[in-house]
Formats: C-alpha cells, structure tokens, sequence
C-alpha cells in the first residue's frame, strides 16, 4: 500500500508524524521505535538561546485531556546542532525542527542558520504557543503578523516550511491564507487551546502560570472541524493534529482534509501508537478499496449539492 504524501515541497514516506513537544529530540523514544519508520520528527521548539520553560507545576490531567505549561523549554540552536540534530540523523529519521522566536529578527535567524544545515527536510514555524509571555501565539493571532513572520522565513530558506496554527482565533481560515500568503508549503492545525483547571482544595489553579494549553482527545472535535474548514475553502497542503489516540482518530483528520497527522498526547500512553496507526491505516486503505493515502484526503462522502449550500 503506497502511504506516501506531499506536503508542498516536503515528501513524506508515510503520513504518521510525531508532534513537537512530546517526542524530545527522539532519544528518550528511540529504544521504544525505530524513528526511520516514521512519517517525520518534530522537535521540540528550538530558539536561539536555551530556555528553563515555566516554573512547576507544568501539567495537569483534566478529562479526556492533559493541560500543559511547560513554557517551550529547549537547549537553544547552538546546541541542538552540536548535540541533538547528530543522532536524529544517525537514526536516519526525517527530520522537521519546530523553531520560535520573541521577535521577527529570531525568526530570521534561525532560519538562515537551518538553511544551511545537512539532514533538515523542513522547518515548522511556530506561531501558536499559549504558554509563553512573548513570541508564539501573539505572532499567530492576527493575519498581518502571520504573514510577516512566514515571509520573514521564507526570505531565508529554500527548506519545506509549515505554519503551526492556533485554534485560539476567530477565523482559521484567515490565519491560513495570510501563512500561504507569506510563503507555508503547508499548515499545522492545530495547537493547543487555551485552559485552565483549579485545585478546590487548595482553592489554587493546578499550573504555576494558572492558563496552560490543552491538549488530548478533548480537542479533537475542534481540531477536526478547522482541518475542514480550512480544507474547504484553500486549496492547501494540511498535517492534522490534536487529541489522535487511535488509528479511526486519525482517520478522521485523513477524510475531513489533512493530507497527514501528527501523534502528540497520544505518545505518553503508547510511545508506539504511531507505527500501530500506520499500519492500521494500510489496512483500512485495503479494506476500503482505496489505492493510496491521496484517495482518502477530504473524501468525505457528501453529495455535492449539500456542500454547496453550506
């Protein structure tokens, strides 16, 4: 069964991608999976100097989901590139690095430095993080700004580059345009939402910086619907993600319009998820009668008079 996808200029050999955030820099889950069977790696969000991320506590269980705080803590470009990037390489994995910045000048910057970097298929911009006081998601809340951070990217890579896209707008179809417009091969949809969840016996919140961002199965409906939306209206190469913790979760975001997904949440129950998804949906695409994964992008059987009255 043939899994391959594009994304924009970024050929994936499957479609089953690990989230940033969740899989480190691949070596706390390499003894579990063999990383060169993945769809692709995203990194953690890389910038330029090392972030300690928020105080504790950073997490806390809520149903059906996990709220996060952890404030994009990361070792900084200088050493990941010296120490990190090496054994994702040696893995052989396909490679996409998550990078953020507190102002345009970092976006650049990091970009320019990726360029030049062997073993990188592409870079995910990072525009949506809730849990940091600057940068991240007031990049990603306006249009305008959107833009202006991709064409900053794009202006300093000739790499694959994906817009990371947060929910926690009033118009995702919006944001996406202004991402392609500046220069995205592609779209992330969606981060996490913006949560909160208190301690009613301490009568305090449960993250140390009170508002986290929620991810997990609970938002998954949510994740779904902008995927649909999205895909309805642009004609746009998009990774779905949010709340997939089964091979029907991800087969969701395949026919409402992502042309691949990625496994975040889902990854501290079964570290192996990912390769049980992806052949899983081999089976399905067999069973279905379908050729290959572009068969089953946006098929969502509706008559077409019914979706053009919507």
């Amino acid at each position: 069964m043939n899994l391959k996808t594009k994304i924009g200029k970024l050929v994936l050999q499957n479609p089953i991608l690990v989230a940033s955030g969740c899989f480190g820099y691949g070596e706390e889950y390499a003894p579990l999976l063999d990383l060169s069977r993945l769809g692709g790696v995203v990194t953690k969000g890389i910038s330029l100097k090392p972030r300690p991320g928020n105080s504790p506590p950073r997490l806390a269980e809520t149903p059906a989901g996990l709220l996060n705080s952890i404030g994009l803590e990361n070792v900084g470009v200088d050493r990941f590139v010296e120490d990190k990037l090496p054994f994702l390489r040696k893995q052989k994995a396909c490679v996409i690095v998550n990078i953020f910045g507190e102002s345009l000048g970092e976006y650049r910057k990091l970009a320019e430095i990726f360029n030049d970097i062997d073993g990188i298929a592409g870079l995910e911009i990072n525009i949506s993080c809730p849990n940091v006081e600057r940068g991240g998601l007031e990049f990603g809340l306006k249009p305008d700004s959107t833009r202006k951070v991709l064409e900053t990217v794009r202006g300093k890579t000739s790499l694959p580059i994906l817009a990371k896209l947060s929910p926690n707008v009033t118009d995702i179809v919006e944001i996406a345009r202004a991402a392609m417009t500046g220069g995205a091969d592609g779209l992330t949809l969606i981060n996490t939402l913006k949560g909160m969840a208190i301690d009613v016996n301490t009568r305090r919140p449960k993250l140390a910086r009170v508002i986290g961002g929620l991810s997990g199965p609970a938002i998954r409906p949510v994740a779904v619907r902008m995927v649909y939306e999205v895909a309805r209206k642009l004609s746009v190469p998009i990774i779905g993600a949010g709340g997939i913790d089964s091979t029907e979760a991800a087969l969701e975001f395949f026919i409402a319009g992502a042309r691949a997904v990625q496994i975040g949440t889902g990854l501290l129950i079964d570290p192996r998820l990912p390769l049980t998804i992806g052949r899983e949906l081999a089976g399905y695409l067999d069973n279905q009668g379908l050729k290959d994964i572009e068969s089953l992008v946006g098929n969502m059987l509706i008559e077409k008079s019914k979706r053009r009255k919507e």
